[in-house]
């Protein structure tokens, strides 16, 4: 029975062991694909922003935008001209 206990211990140790080396590998996996998914990140930052300053030395200079052209209101006069179309127009009385 003291021998059957040994083995269990030593296979325990074993297992434990082994667990932190499973650890240790999925860690650097984990650090090893985050530094690539940066290095990727990084060079098409600087392929858009290439082409993007490209683009804009290549792109006409925007002409200014000109005030679209509203409907003239006409004159509308003073109060007292206002008063005198409406007094004579009957529509009030």
């Amino acid at each position: 029975m003291t021998e059957k206990s040994k083995k269990d211990e030593a296979q325990a140790q074993f297992d434990k062991v082994q667990r932190a080396n499973d650890a240790k590998r999925a860690v650097a996996d984990y650090e090893a694909e985050a530094a690539a998914m940066r290095a990727k990140t990084a060079k098409l930052r600087a392929l858009r922003l290439a082409r993007d300053a490209e683009l804009a030395a290549a792109a006409p200079p925007a002409a200014p935008k000109k005030k679209p052209a509203g409907k003239k209101k006409a004159p509308t006069g003073t109060l007292s001209e206002w008063l005198d179309r409406e007094s004579n127009s009957g529509r009030r009385g």
